[in-house]
């Protein structure tokens, strides 16, 4: 995954347009594939990573590592840490996390109206 140097022009202007937009701001946040399908499946509540992985099975578990720190870094999900042993660490949206519930629904409308009119403009085999 490739990150935007903090010096760079293309970091700057991408900064201050989320500084401007909100829009930009929250798409920042819950931009990429991963994350609005990682927040997808803890709306309907505490999952362990395993269980996580399960459900998405073609991310690597690097990559879920990263979405899952960015996440909690960005205050949409927490991790508990269960001082059992072996040690159980669940992930769980946060307060404003839950709130991308009507987003996320409203993202899977318009997912499906989208997908079938571009399903309608293929051709007949």
């Amino acid at each position: 995954m490739s990150k935007i140097k903090e010096t760079s022009t293309n970091f700057a202007n991408k900064q201050a347009l989320a500084d401007e937009c909100p829009e930009v701001y929250a798409a920042n946040i819950i931009g990429g594939q991963w994350a609005i399908v990682i927040c997808s499946w803890l709306i309907n509540g505490k999952l362990r990573f395993g269980e996580l992985k399960k459900r998405l099975p073609n991310i690597t578990e690097r990559m879920l590592t990263l979405q899952l720190r960015k996440l909690e870094e960005n205050k949409i999900i927490t991790r508990t840490v269960y001082a059992e042993v072996p040690p159980r660490v669940e992930y769980e949206l946060t307060p404003i996390g839950y709130e991308l519930k009507p987003i996320i629904k409203l993202l899977e409308s318009w997912g499906e109206k989208h997908k079938a009119l571009d399903e309608e403009k293929q051709p007949a085999i």
